[in-house]
């Protein structure tokens, strides 16, 4: 996994170094919109609905509608201008019982790892919201914007999920709520024997996803008898560094194994000149590819130093043959 945010956790004069790691996945089957005759993809472009015309995205704005129709255009200037958070720190509110935050809420879910030097502060936390089975409610500023969340212990680690603001949430205007049912007393307790026949202890490992399970044996199939068709590829441009030095594959390598360990890959420059030893001992591989070069470098050097002292000679001849 790759860290996505770094930071502290921060209650009361307790600080704990943390790092945020996303905790689900989604495993959803993706399809690409084709042409049905050739497999060619369906490409959409970008037009304006007045004039007509494509439109490339640096002359693209956001726009606002409001409830009668009128539209508020708002430029990058105009953004640039909004309170921004970017605060590092995960700032705790309150600590409050399990049971009175509604699972509606969650949106969300994170695990912090703790820094190496937290190790006991953040075991202090977590122990301390198991004994008093209550979660800690969180303010954190994620990709700008300051998000309510909570913390809660799953297993051995700290969970932290983002929460919707209770204006977010829907209630439940429905007409046929409040109309006036009559339940019987033996129906509600044959109701209830239902419930207990079928009562179990949730395992989630039991439960698979047959729709996708199914598509996949489809696509292999398909595979198997030789219905498919080449995918189309499109020239990519290389991707360069700052200064025009593009990317080779020991670097493209190195970030591949630093992200596979789920370290951060840092992109600057200056982290760019500093290569890691493996990195550095696999140019050193490499290095002897330029020995012709620097051989016909020495051969050039040679061919000046023998011109320099047939000259020297000749000068030295001269006045020689003057005295004579």
């Amino acid at each position: 996994m790759r860290a996505i945010w770094k930071g502290a956790v921060s209650f009361g004069l307790v600080n704990v170094p943390v790092r945020l790691f996303a905790a689900t996945e989604e495993h959803d089957i993706r399809f690409h919109q084709v042409h049905r005759e050739d497999g060619g993809r369906i490409r959409y472009k970008r037009t304006c609905s007045i004039c007509g015309n494509e439109v490339g995205y640096d002359d693209i704005a956001k726009g606002y509608e409001t409830s009668d129709g009128q539209l508020v255009i708002l430029t990058d200037e105009d953004l640039d201008k909004l309170p921004v958070a970017t605060g590092h720190e995960i700032d705790v509110v309150e600590f409050v019982p399990s049971e009175q935050v509604d699972p509606i809420l969650f949106a969300k879910s994170y695990y912090l790892e703790p820094d190496t030097r937290a190790a006991k502060p953040y075991a202090l936390l977590r122990e301390a919201l198991v004994e008093t089975d209550r979660m800690a409610i969180v303010k954190i500023a994620l990709r700008q914007k300051e998000t309510l969340a909570v913390l809660r212990v799953r297993d051995k680690a700290i969970l932290l999920q983002t929460m919707l603001w209770p204006d977010e949430v829907r209630a439940p205007d429905f007409a046929s709520l409040d109309a006036d049912v009559e339940l019987r007393p033996q129906e509600l307790r044959m109701a209830a024997s239902l419930i207990e026949s079928m009562a179990a202890d949730f395992a989630p490992e039991q439960f698979t996803d047959d729709y996708q399970a199914a598509v996949r044996e489809l696509i292999d199939a398909k595979l198997e008898r030789g219905e498919s068709a080449q995918l189309e590829t499109t020239e990519e441009k290389p991707t360069a560094r700052k200064g025009g030095e593009v990317i080779d594959l020991l670097t493209a390598l190195q970030r591949s194994v630093d992200r596979a360990r789920g370290g951060t890959v840092d992109t600057s420059a200056d982290e760019a000149e500093s290569a890691p030893p493996a990195e550095k001992a696999m140019a050193g591989k490499v290095a002897p590819r330029k020995a012709p070069a620097k051989k016909a470098a020495s051969k050039k050097t040679a061919t000046k130093t023998a011109a320099k002292k047939a000259t020297t000679a000749k000068a030295a001849k001269k006045p020689a043959e003057k005295s004579a």
